[in-house]
Parts: C-alpha cells; structure tokens; sequence
C-alpha cells in the first residue's frame, strides 16, 4: 500500500474510504471507476482559490468532482469515463504532467 492513496473520513453518522478499486472487500458498498488527479504541492493553508479554480472550470463543462485534501497535497478524484475531458479542461490552465 505504499504510495497508494488511502483516504479515511469519519463524521457521526458515516465512514468514507478513499482507495484502490481492487481494495474493497467483495460486499461492501462502494462506488467504483474514479481517476485520481494529484495537485502538485505542497500548498499551504494560507493559499485560497486552490480547489475553485479546478474545480469551477469542471463544473462549467458538467464534469462532478470528488476532492480530498491531506496537509501537503489536493487530489481531485473525477469518473473514468471523464477523464479524458476533465484533463483538457485542465490543461488550458495548468501544465498537466
């Protein structure tokens, strides 16, 4: 699991686990075909717009996006099948790498 992203979220009534599709134990509800875009970082918390600025151009083109932040790193997490799309999008703005 080493350099994998794995992301856990719990709040009163529900727990989130971000991870590789080929992780989730058979039965347990999960939501697969999601592609991970990783934000060059690190940013830090004084920094504002970070996420709108991804995230604004997407939804103007109706692409949903799924985001985790950890302290160094945003990490936009978008439908396989819109992929392709969401990183031209992003790449009129930003170097793609």
């Amino acid at each position: 699991m080493e350099g994998e992203l794995l992301s856990l979220t719990r709040s009163a009534d529900e727990l989130s686990v971000v991870c590789r599709s080929d992780r989730v134990p058979e039965g347990v509800v999960s939501e697969r075909g999601w592609r991970v875009l990783q934000v060059a970082g690190p940013l830090g918390f004084e920094m504002t717009g970070i996420l709108s600025s991804l995230t604004s151009p997407l939804a103007e083109q109706g692409i949903s996006v799924f985001a985790v932040s950890t302290y160094k790193t945003d990490y936009l997490m978008v439908k396989s099948r819109q992929i392709v799309a969401a990183t031209v999008i992003l790449g009129r703005k930003f170097e793609i790498l």
